[in-house]
């Protein structure tokens, strides 16, 4: 069990300094970038409120560093003594000189991201996680992080919990290991993700914590072994169905914060709740907002006001936001973590399941 700090988001963080503005200006993202398929992207959206970190290390003897457990990319990546950057001169770097059980190869890596991109090379060491030591893990040294994207950043790298079909340079991803060495009881992990300024949050290698299903495990049949991606019927609001009417894909993604939406289904959502284009709405208002019904595989998962509406010094907007991209199957939603604190999750590879316990 790797316990999860909920720390300031960089909004936060950039809010508080007066950089907001500005930072927006320089580094506007294209969200669906992450998800097109052929190149590798890394989450980080929406990258500005990401909040939840847990520990690992890496190399004999340990060293440390804070990364977001995300099960949108399947690649684990921290920075390197070898970066100049200056996003890399405020966080961990690994030292390979430091570590007995570290093996250098000759093979790069490039990961893109909506606002800029990582260089590195590929190195295998053991990585401990929560106790279990995964030998010969492959992981990425960056070198390069251009501009100060990741320079405000809370977190010093990714450890990506997707699967192996979208590692970059064809990386066996952490957890795929440790299923490989027999290093887990089960083959799934479990994520649960407290509400407001609670502690509790953690993912779970291995195991499902019987505290957290006393209502049940509504079990969901994944749809493609890429991302965490299943079928969902419809939306629905006051018992009429609001968007993906005819059907939709969903991604549940814990890189993801909010809940990114198709733009036109977007637009339909809000002029339903009664939000302006840009998502705010009144604080009176938004205690009358409906539940928004998630339809999936036959059940409802309802996900309340208290979850979407987003209270900020006394302004309130919608954890929404839009993002077009084309799939073969339709359009695609991204579940991030605005509904993920609703339920306690559980990621089966054994089964190629999703599982949901409110």
């Amino acid at each position: 069990r790797v316990p999860l700090k909920r720390m300031k988001s960089l909004r936060q963080r950039l809010q508080e300094q007066g950089l907001l503005e500005s930072y927006l200006e320089q580094h506007p993202y294209n969200l669906a970038a992450k998800y097109f398929p052929g190149i590798a992207v890394e989450p980080l959206e929406n990258y500005m409120d990401d909040e939840y970190f847990g520990i690992i290390s890496i190399g004999t003897p340990p060293q440390e560093f804070t990364v977001v457990f995300d099960t949108g990319s399947s690649n684990l990546w921290v920075p390197s003594v070898f970066c100049s950057s200056p996003a890399c001169s405020n966080h961990n770097r690994f030292n390979p000189a430091q570590s007995s059980t570290f093996l250098s190869t000759n093979d790069t890596l490039f990961i893109a991201y909506g606002t800029g991109s990582m260089t590195g090379v590929l190195g295998y060491d053991t990585v401990n996680v929560a106790g279990i030591n995964v030998r010969n893990q492959i992981f990425g040294l960056a070198e390069t992080e251009p501009g100060d994207f990741f320079y405000y950043a809370p977190f010093d790298g990714i450890l990506g919990l997707a699967f192996p079909s979208i590692a970059s340079s064809g990386a066996t991803p952490v957890f795929d290991n440790m299923m490989i060495e027999n290093l887990v009881d089960r083959h799934l992990f479990s994520v649960y993700l407290s509400r407001d300024s609670q502690g509790g949050s953690f993912v779970l290698f291995g195991a499902i914590d019987p505290y957290y299903i006393t209502h049940g495990i509504s079990w969901i049949p994944l749809s493609a072994e890429t991302y965490w991606q299943i079928t969902m019927e419809r939306v629905s609001a006051n018992g009429a169905p609001v968007a993906c009417s005819s059907g939709c894909q969903a991604i549940v993604d814990t890189g993801t914060t909010l809940l990114a939406v198709p733009v036109r289904a977007l637009r339909t959502l809000l002029r339903h709740l009664g939000a302006s284009s840009s998502g705010e709405i009144s604080c009176e208002a938004a205690r009358h907002l409906p539940d928004l019904i998630f339809h999936i595989h036959g059940k409802e998962f309802p996900v309340p006001p208290r979850a979407y509406v987003l209270r900020s010094n006394g302004y309130c907007t919608l954890g929404l936001q839009g993002m077009d991209v084309p799939t073969e199957e339709g359009e695609l939603w991204i579940l991030g973590d605005v509904f993920i604190r609703e339920y306690y999750i559980i990621f089966d590879r054994a089964n190629n399941k999703v599982g949901l316990s409110r």
